[in-house]
C-alpha cells in the first residue's frame, strides 16, 4: 500500500524549518563555546551563574551576646533556620560551649562558623530508657518504662531487634509532645517497635547533620562527642557530623573529638571537602566517606587514636586523600569494595597498633 503525499504545504513547511534549526542548533553546539557569562545578575531559578555577593545575611550566636543568646542546640538551630529561609548566609558562634539534647540541622546555603576551637558543641548526658506498650509502624508515638531524663525536644534514637528477621533496627525521631512517660515523636515510625524486640530510647543524636541539602559548610569550631557519657552509635546514623545524600559541602578547620561511633561520616555525598581538620579520640572512623560517595577531596587532615584513621566506604570513587596525618589508630587507612580510582598519596601514617594501609578482602564470588 503506497502511502498518500503530505497534502498540506503549511505542514510540510514547518517540518523543513525544524529539521533546518535543528541541524543548525547542533552545528553551533558542535563547533562554537557560549559566550562568557561577564557579568552575571540574580535570575529567577537560576542557579548556574550569580553575582558573588560582597555581603550575605548572617546571624550571631552567642552564650553572653549576639543577635541570639543561648547555650543549647535551639538557639543555633533557630539561626540556622532562619537564614536557610532568606536564602542562605553565615550562623557566626562567638567562642563558648553548647551542650546539645539534638542535633544541628544544616541547609542549603547556610555556613555555621566558630570563632575557632574554643567555640565547642559538647553533646549532653545520655539518658535511656525501655519501651512498656507496643509501637506499631503506623504509630507516631511512644511510651517509655521511665522517662524521668527526657524532655520534648530531644533527638532521640529507638533501637529493637526487628521481631520479623532478628537484624537490628534503628529510628532517628524527635520528642515533639509528651503526656507522662508518653511521647509523640515527629515523623511516624515506619517499624515496629515492639515489647518482644526488646525496644529502647536513647538520647543519641549526631551532633551536626544535613540530609539531601547541598551548599553548606562547617568551619573554625570543636565538636565534642562526649563518649564517656553517651552509647554507641555507628557512622551509618551519625557522627561529630553526619551527612546522608548531600552534594557540594566544605568541612573546614573543624575539631572533632571523643564520639562513641565517628568523628566525620557522610553517606552517598557528592564533591565533601574535608581539610585541616582534627578528628580523635573515637570509638569508630576518624573520617568516614561512606558508601556510594563520588568525588570526596580529604587534605591536611590529623586523624588520631580512632579505630580506623580513613575508611573509605563501599564504591567510593575519583577522591582525594593528600597530606594527611594518620597516627596511633588500629587501623591507618582502609580501602575496600569498589572503592576505585582514588589518589591517595602523600599521607603519613604510623604507630597504628594492627594495619597501617588495610586492603579488605571481597565477600563472596568475585
Amino acid at each position: 500500500m503506497t502511502r498518500p503525499a503530505d497534502s498540506n504545504p503549511q505542514r510540510r513547511d514547518f517540518l523543513a524549518a525544524s529539521a533546518t534549526i535543528a541541524a543548525g542548533a547542533a552545528t553551533v553546539s558542535a563547533t562554537a563555546d557560549r559566550p562568557p557569562i561577564t557579568n552575571p545578575r540574580a535570575t529567577s531559578g537560576d542557579v548556574a551563574a550569580e553575582p558573588d555577593w560582597a555581603e550575605r545575611l548572617t546571624i550571631d550566636v552567642g552564650t553572653s551576646k549576639g543577635t541570639i543568646i543561648g547555650s543549647d542546640d535551639k538557639c543555633i538551630q533557630a539561626a540556622v533556620d532562619y537564614i536557610a529561609r532568606l536564602g542562605g548566609g553565615t550562623v557566626r558562634l562567638t567562642a563558648g560551649t553548647w551542650r546539645l539534647r539534638n542535633a544541628i540541622t544544616l541547609a542549603n546555603g547556610v555556613r555555621l562558623l566558630g570563632a575557632g576551637p574554643d567555640t565547642v558543641l559538647i553533646k549532653d548526658t545520655m539518658v535511656k530508657s525501655k519501651l512498656i506498650a507496643d509501637s506499631d509502624w503506623f504509630d507516631q508515638e511512644v511510651t517509655l518504662a521511665d522517662a524521668s531524663g527526657f524532655r520534648v525536644g530531644d533527638g532521640v534514637v529507638l533501637r529493637c531487634r526487628n521481631p520479623h528477621n532478628g537484624g537490628p533496627t534503628v529510628i532517628k525521631r524527635t520528642l515533639v509532645a509528651r503526656q507522662g512517660n508518653r511521647f509523640k515523636l515527629d515523623r511516624p515510625l515506619r517499624e515496629n517497635l515492639w515489647l518482644m524486640a526488646e525496644s529502647t530510647v536513647h538520647t543519641l543524636f549526631p551532633l551536626v547533620t544535613a540530609e539531601n541539602a547541598h551548599g553548606f559548610a562547617v568551619e573554625n569550631l570543636t565538636i565534642d562527642g562526649n563518649r564517656a557519657n553517651n552509647d554507641n552509635l555507628d557512622g551509618n546514623y551519625a557522627g561529630c557530623i553526619f551527612l546522608q545524600d548531600c552534594r557540594d559541602v566544605v568541612i573546614r578547620k573543624v575539631v572533632a573529638i571523643n564520639n562513641n561511633g565517628d568523628g566525620i561520616s557522610w553517606q552517598i555525598c557528592h564533591d565533601v571537602s574535608v581539610t585541616e581538620c582534627h578528628s580523635h579520640g573515637h570509638t569508630g572512623l576518624g573520617l568516614h566517606p561512606g558508601s556510594g560517595s563520588q568525588r570526596p577531596v580529604m587534605r591536611g587532615n590529623t586523624l588520631r587514636n580512632n579505630d580506623i584513621g580513613l575508611f573509605f566506604c563501599w564504591g567510593v570513587r575519583h577522591g582525594i586523600a593528600e597530606a594527611n596525618t594518620i597516627e596511633a589508630n588500629r587501623v591507618g587507612i582502609s580501602v575496600g569494595h569498589r572503592d576505585t580510582d582514588n589518589l591517595i598519596a602523600g599521607n603519613t601514617v604510623a604507630k597504628s597498633t594492627k594495619n597501617g594501609i588495610l586492603f579488605r578482602a571481597e565477600r563472596g564470588k568475585a
